[in-house]
Protein backbone atom coordinates (compact mmCIF):
# COMPACT_ATOMS: atom_id res chain seq x y z
CA UNK A 1 0.00 0.00 0.00
CA UNK A 2 1.27 3.49 -0.88
CA UNK A 3 2.39 5.80 1.87
CA UNK A 4 -0.26 8.39 2.75
CA UNK A 5 0.46 12.05 3.36
CA UNK A 6 -1.56 15.21 3.92
CA UNK A 7 -0.23 18.71 4.22
CA UNK A 8 -2.40 21.76 4.39
CA UNK A 9 0.26 24.39 3.63
CA UNK A 10 3.27 24.10 1.36
CA UNK A 11 5.84 26.91 1.60
CA UNK A 12 8.61 26.91 -1.00
CA UNK A 13 10.84 29.08 -3.12
CA UNK A 14 11.81 28.14 -6.68
CA UNK A 15 14.87 29.16 -8.67
CA UNK A 16 15.81 28.67 -12.33
CA UNK A 17 19.40 27.39 -12.46
CA UNK A 18 22.18 27.39 -14.98
CA UNK A 19 24.30 24.23 -15.19
CA UNK A 20 27.07 26.09 -13.35
CA UNK A 21 24.69 27.16 -10.55
CA UNK A 22 23.43 23.58 -10.22
CA UNK A 23 27.00 22.30 -9.81
CA UNK A 24 27.69 25.02 -7.23
CA UNK A 25 24.57 24.10 -5.23
CA UNK A 26 25.29 20.35 -5.33
CA UNK A 27 28.88 20.93 -4.15
CA UNK A 28 27.65 23.15 -1.32
CA UNK A 29 24.93 20.64 -0.32
CA UNK A 30 27.63 17.97 0.00
CA UNK A 31 29.89 20.32 1.98
CA UNK A 32 27.19 21.06 4.56
CA UNK A 33 26.35 17.37 4.96
CA UNK A 34 22.95 17.32 3.28
CA UNK A 35 21.46 13.86 2.73
CA UNK A 36 20.23 13.01 -0.75
CA UNK A 37 18.02 10.51 -2.51
CA UNK A 38 18.63 8.95 -5.89
CA UNK A 39 17.39 10.94 -8.86
CA UNK A 40 13.84 9.88 -9.72
CA UNK A 41 11.83 10.25 -12.93
CA UNK A 42 8.31 11.69 -12.63
CA UNK A 43 5.37 12.03 -14.96
CA UNK A 44 2.92 14.69 -13.79
CA UNK A 45 -0.56 14.86 -15.32
CA UNK A 46 -2.88 17.76 -14.51
CA UNK A 47 -6.61 17.27 -14.94
CA UNK A 48 -9.40 19.73 -15.68
CA UNK A 49 -13.15 19.42 -15.77
CA UNK A 50 -16.01 21.24 -17.41
CA UNK A 51 -18.30 19.75 -14.75
CA UNK A 52 -16.46 20.21 -11.44
CA UNK A 53 -15.12 23.65 -10.43
CA UNK A 54 -11.65 23.29 -8.89
CA UNK A 55 -11.88 26.88 -7.54
CA UNK A 56 -8.49 27.93 -8.90
CA UNK A 57 -6.76 24.74 -7.75
CA UNK A 58 -4.99 22.08 -9.79
CA UNK A 59 -5.56 18.35 -9.63
CA UNK A 60 -2.36 16.42 -10.33
CA UNK A 61 -1.53 12.73 -10.62
CA UNK A 62 2.22 12.23 -10.17
CA UNK A 63 3.76 8.88 -11.09
CA UNK A 64 7.26 7.58 -10.42
CA UNK A 65 8.72 4.11 -10.77
CA UNK A 66 7.98 3.49 -7.08
CA UNK A 67 4.80 5.39 -6.26
CA UNK A 68 1.93 7.60 -7.35
CA UNK A 69 0.31 10.60 -5.66
CA UNK A 70 -2.92 12.51 -6.19
CA UNK A 71 -2.63 16.17 -5.21
CA UNK A 72 -5.01 19.12 -5.05
CA UNK A 73 -3.00 22.33 -4.88
CA UNK A 74 -4.07 25.97 -4.81
CA UNK A 75 -1.69 28.93 -4.70
CA UNK A 76 -2.37 31.50 -2.00
CA UNK A 77 -1.90 35.18 -2.70
CA UNK A 78 1.37 36.65 -1.41
CA UNK A 79 3.75 39.41 -2.47
CA UNK A 80 6.75 37.35 -1.33
CA UNK A 81 9.05 35.43 -3.67
CA UNK A 82 8.34 32.52 -1.32
CA UNK A 83 5.10 30.91 -2.46
CA UNK A 84 2.42 29.56 -0.16
CA UNK A 85 0.09 26.87 -1.43
CA UNK A 86 -2.78 24.96 0.07
CA UNK A 87 -1.98 21.33 -0.67
CA UNK A 88 -3.77 18.05 -0.03
CA UNK A 89 -2.04 14.90 -1.20
CA UNK A 90 -2.49 11.17 -0.86
CA UNK A 91 -0.68 8.10 -2.08
CA UNK A 92 -2.32 6.09 -4.86
CA UNK A 93 -1.84 2.32 -4.93
CA UNK A 94 -3.27 1.84 -8.43
CA UNK A 95 -2.64 4.83 -10.74
CA UNK A 96 -4.48 3.24 -13.68
CA UNK A 97 -7.60 2.85 -11.53
CA UNK A 98 -7.24 6.49 -10.43
CA UNK A 99 -7.09 7.61 -14.07
CA UNK A 100 -10.30 5.65 -14.69
CA UNK A 101 -11.98 7.23 -11.64
CA UNK A 102 -10.96 10.75 -12.70
CA UNK A 103 -12.08 10.33 -16.31
CA UNK A 104 -15.38 8.73 -15.26
CA UNK A 105 -16.01 11.80 -13.06
CA UNK A 106 -15.55 14.07 -16.08
CA UNK A 107 -11.89 15.02 -15.62
CA UNK A 108 -9.58 14.97 -18.61
CA UNK A 109 -5.80 15.37 -18.91
CA UNK A 110 -4.95 18.95 -19.88
CA UNK A 111 -1.23 19.13 -19.26
CA UNK A 112 1.61 16.62 -18.81
CA UNK A 113 5.17 17.37 -17.83
CA UNK A 114 8.08 15.08 -17.10
CA UNK A 115 10.98 15.76 -14.78
CA UNK A 116 13.96 14.18 -13.11
CA UNK A 117 14.13 15.07 -9.39
CA UNK A 118 16.81 14.64 -6.78
CA UNK A 119 15.88 15.49 -3.21
CA UNK A 120 18.31 16.71 -0.58
CA UNK A 121 17.59 17.26 3.13
CA UNK A 122 19.46 19.88 5.12
CA UNK A 123 18.31 20.30 8.72
CA UNK A 124 14.48 20.18 8.39
CA UNK A 125 14.46 21.72 4.91
CA UNK A 126 13.93 19.90 1.63
CA UNK A 127 15.99 21.05 -1.35
CA UNK A 128 15.07 19.53 -4.70
CA UNK A 129 16.89 19.89 -7.99
CA UNK A 130 14.62 19.30 -10.96
CA UNK A 131 15.50 18.81 -14.61
CA UNK A 132 12.60 19.42 -16.98
CA UNK A 133 12.61 19.50 -20.78
CA UNK A 134 12.74 23.31 -20.57
CA UNK A 135 15.40 23.81 -17.90
CA UNK A 136 16.98 23.24 -14.51
CA UNK A 137 15.26 24.35 -11.31
CA UNK A 138 15.71 24.17 -7.56
CA UNK A 139 13.02 24.38 -4.91
CA UNK A 140 13.58 24.88 -1.19
CA UNK A 141 10.66 23.86 1.01
CA UNK A 142 10.26 24.76 4.68
CA UNK A 143 9.15 27.75 6.73
CA UNK A 144 10.13 31.19 5.42
CA UNK A 145 12.86 31.39 8.08
CA UNK A 146 14.17 27.92 7.18
CA UNK A 147 14.24 28.81 3.49
CA UNK A 148 16.21 32.00 4.19
CA UNK A 149 18.62 30.06 6.44
CA UNK A 150 19.12 27.42 3.71
CA UNK A 151 19.82 30.20 1.17
CA UNK A 152 22.59 31.52 3.45
CA UNK A 153 24.06 28.03 4.06
CA UNK A 154 24.10 27.32 0.34
CA UNK A 155 25.46 30.77 -0.56
CA UNK A 156 22.63 31.49 -3.01
CA UNK A 157 21.18 34.71 -1.61
CA UNK A 158 21.72 36.35 -5.02
CA UNK A 159 19.95 33.65 -7.04
CA UNK A 160 16.82 34.95 -8.76
CA UNK A 161 13.48 33.41 -7.78
CA UNK A 162 11.29 31.80 -10.45
CA UNK A 163 7.67 32.80 -9.88
CA UNK A 164 6.06 30.65 -12.56
CA UNK A 165 4.78 27.19 -11.67
CA UNK A 166 5.77 24.09 -13.63
CA UNK A 167 2.29 23.97 -15.19
CA UNK A 168 2.67 27.61 -16.30
CA UNK A 169 6.12 26.90 -17.72
CA UNK A 170 4.80 23.77 -19.45
CA UNK A 171 2.01 25.85 -21.02
CA UNK A 172 4.66 28.26 -22.29
CA UNK A 173 7.26 25.74 -23.49
CA UNK A 174 5.31 22.52 -24.11
CA UNK A 175 3.85 21.12 -27.31
CA UNK A 176 0.11 21.44 -27.88
CA UNK A 177 -1.90 18.62 -29.38
CA UNK A 178 -5.66 19.31 -29.41
CA UNK A 179 -6.59 20.05 -25.77
CA UNK A 180 -3.39 18.62 -24.26
CA UNK A 181 -0.06 20.39 -23.64
CA UNK A 182 2.99 18.20 -23.04
CA UNK A 183 6.59 18.80 -21.99
CA UNK A 184 8.36 15.48 -22.40
CA UNK A 185 11.97 14.42 -22.84
CA UNK A 186 12.72 13.30 -26.38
Amino acid sequence: MAEKSISMLEIEKKYRLTQEQKQQVVERLREVGARSSDEEFEENTLYSSDVIDLQGAILRLRRTDKSAWLTRKRRLSTSSSIKHQEEFETGVDNPEAMVHILTSLGFKPMLIYEKFRRTWTIDDVEVVIDRLPFGLFMEIEGSEEEIESAERKLGIEGFEAEHATYPQLTSEHGKRSADLIEARFE
